[in-house]
């Protein structure tokens, strides 16, 4: 028969390509091609490798393959080569190290970076640290994690879904064949009890008054940032970090950089008269520091300066966070504003990743109505009011 052509050997695909004579080359599925020379070898057949044909030419196997027949006719005794033993897989402890190297440049919080692994060591390792991660089952999970399961629900669903993690990472890495399905393991869990997770807030209906006890108070850093935080349902972090430079006055609209945002994007927050206001009466305090609120004007607030004023006004059942909550129940309940609008306004992530990449729009026209409508319940005055 024919043998094989140098192009024919260039364009192998998958498979055994005998070229005549016992050779063959060998085409493995990742791509990679090998020579070898099967012989019979006391009475039984035998494949002996010759090497890779990325080294080794059609000619210079042919070659190579002669020689070994030649020595075989000799008498000599020519063993196979055994396959080479495979490299031990990881354990889980080693995987989930690794992965976490892996990722954690990619986290912003150093903290999180921190706990991340630290849940797993706490929780997992004991049980499951030194299993060979390819040999991790559904079983064995569910009974490592089953122990905090509804104990600490949160702390628990956070772990398995680090788990999963781990596990798809070691598939990527070939130390397992299959990714991760980690829903036998919930179904093998009971129920977790709802949890209210919600901060203390004050009734929308009860802001008004609350706000307008706050207005009488002494102006100051935290009675302003307060108010200010209210009427924009801002975080008290965006609030207190606020610069001079994230404001254009003349048309009403806050731009909040992605490094300042929780979900780190861009979020323009359209501005209504009584926040105008109070913004033009401490822009005669403005320092050199840029921060828009500060009682240093070096530094920004303490991050419980607003808490305290809430607690000085005798509210200590609430949270400044609480607020947020109470513009979402009014907008839900007091108006016809669509939910996708109120989230864009509190600059909430969609959980929908689909919604998510085809919702382009930030409603910007239609917040700004909602923003006016929310400081119209929480101041309601005449138009001329100062803050």
């Amino acid at each position: 028969m024919a043998g094989l052509t140098s192009l024919q050997v260039k364009n192998a695909k998958v498979g055994r390509h005998a070229d005549g004579r016992g050779l063959y080359l060998v085409v493995r599925e990742g791509g990679s091609k090998a020579w070898v020379l099967r012989a019979q070898i006391a009475g039984a057949r035998r494949d002996l490798g010759l090497g890779s044909a990325a080294t080794l030419t059609l000619a210079a196997a042919r070659g190579k393959a002669a020689d070994m027949r030649a020595r075989l006719k000799a008498g000599e005794e020519i063993r196979p080569k055994a396959p080479p033993k495979p490299k031990p897989k990881p354990t889980f402890a080693e995987a989930a190290q690794a992965c976490h190297e892996a990722l954690k440049s990619g986290w912003a919080n150093r903290r999180h970076s921190e706990s991340w692994l630290a849940s797993l060591e706490n929780h997992m390792f004991p049980a499951i640290g030194t299993v060979p991660v390819d040999t991790v089952t559904s079983i064995a999970i569910r009974d490592a994690i089953a122990p905090i399961w509804l104990i600490i629900p949160e702390t628990a669903r956070r772990v398995l879904q680090r788990v999963g993690v781990v596990l798809d990472y070691a598939h990527i890495r070939e130390w397992r064949p299959n990714e991760a399905s980690l829903r036998s393991v919930r179904k093998g869990l009971p129920r977790q009890p709802a949890e209210e997770n919600h901060y203390p807030a004050l009734p929308y209906a009860e802001v008004p008054a609350f706000v307008a006890r706050l207005m009488k108070l002494p102006l100051a850093a935290g009675r302003d940032a307060l108010l200010f935080t209210i009427l924009t349902a801002a975080r008290s972090g965006e609030t207190r970090l606020a610069t001079w430079s994230e404001f254009d006055l003349p048309s009403a609209t806050w731009s909040i950089p992605p490094s300042r945002m929780k979900m780190k994007r861009a979020h323009v927050v359209p501005l209504a008269e009584p926040v105008i206001q109070m913004l033009e009466r401490r822009l005669t305090l403005r320092s050199e520091s840029g921060l828009v609120f500060s009682n240093s004007g070096t530094k920004p607030l303490c991050d419980m300066t607003m808490t305290k004023v809430v607690r000085d006004m005798g509210m200590a059942e609430i949270t400044v966070h609480g607020f947020r909550s109470s513009f979402t129940d009014w907008a839900a309940e007091e108006t016809d504003f669509p939910k996708e609008v109120v989230d864009k306004a509190l600059a909430h992530q969609l959980v929908d990743r689909v919604e998510a990449a085809y919702r382009r729009t930030d409603f910007f026209e239609r917040r700004r109505k909602l923003m006016d409508a929310w400081a119209n319940h929480v101041i309601p005055a005449p138009p001329n009011r100062s803050a």
